[in-house]
């Protein structure tokens, strides 16, 4: 029975830089909890459950540079790419704009939405989301549907709210 729902539900894709929180991001998502995460070597995957009927594969790539020149390798069937930044982090924007472009870039990727998650809103520092949308240059897109939003992954602020939107992206790609 699970194994039939999940084949079905819509993969996403969860990349960013490292230290960006997206292991934490699936972790809290994925349990309510916060939990101690290391650098993900590989990947980490779950189905996350937005209501009885609606399902996303989610998937974890690692951020490290070295890690990078495989994310292509995950994109197929890719229904929708998560972009996360650690948006307290103005000195790494110029590098995550640059990944994004990359990603971006690839065919598997054409037409796919993109959603970018600000995260670690919650620190007294942090970007809004219109500089981290400027500094990632996302207004030049407009050849897919994005959206962006700020969220906590350790609070756990705005990722369902996220996760439907990306759901709703899906739907209208």
């Amino acid at each position: 029975m699970g194994q039939a729902r999940s084949s079905s539900s819509p993969q996403v894709i969860l990349m960013g830089l490292d230290s960006a929180g997206k292991s934490t991001l699936l972790a809290r998502l994925l349990t309510g909890q916060v939990m101690d995460t290391s650098p993900t070597i590989g990947f980490n995957v779950g189905t996350l459950d937005l209501d009885k009927n609606t399902s996303l594969t989610v998937w974890d790539v690692g951020g490290q540079k070295s890690m990078r020149s495989s994310w292509r390798y995950y994109l197929d069937d890719c229904k929708a790419l998560v972009f996360v930044v650690d948006s307290s982090d103005p000195g790494r924007m110029g590098e995550a704009q640059k990944a994004l472009k990359k990603i971006l870039s690839e065919d598997n990727l054409q037409g796919v939405p993109l959603m970018v998650l600000a995260n670690k809103k919650d620190l007294p520092n942090s970007m809004t989301i219109r500089e981290v949308s400027t500094h990632l240059d996302l207004p030049s897109h407009t050849d897919r549907l994005w959206e962006i939003q700020g969220c906590s992954a350790l609070k756990g602020l705005g990722l369902q709210q996220a996760f439907v939107s990306v759901h709703k992206l899906i739907r209208k790609s």
